[in-house]
């Protein structure tokens, strides 16, 4: 029996679809991708730009409910042709707030 993604994740995940920036450390500076899913673990960039695991990577997007543009540190924990996974590190009891609002408003 394999083991998906989404057996490893302590968190859940709600679709979106959110205009992402992101500088990858040590890579191509700042990239533009969307996030097609979002829980207050992680998300999934979709982007031209490759990361490798352990990458740390700044993802700067808008969240729903929030003034200001949020910054995300974040590590990269998986990848694929189309975009990669990423695992946030630290995040504030703000942007965690309105991670979980926008999860309950796409469910």
């Amino acid at each position: 029996m394999s083991t998906t993604v989404d057996d490893k994740r302590k968190h859940p995940r709600a679709p979106c679809n959110l205009y992402v920036s992101l500088t990858l450390t040590g890579g191509e500076g700042t990239v533009e991708g969307t996030a097609k899913d979002i829980g207050p673990g992680g998300m999934f960039i979709e982007c031209a730009a490759t990361a490798k695991f352990g990458d740390s990577v700044e993802i700067s997007l808008k969240l729903p409910g929030m003034e200001a543009e949020s910054r995300l540190p974040a590590v990269v924990r998986w990848s694929t042709s189309s975009g990669f996974g990423v695992q946030f590190g630290f995040l504030g009891a703000r942007d965690t707030h309105a991670i979980t609002q926008l999860m309950k408003q796409s469910h």
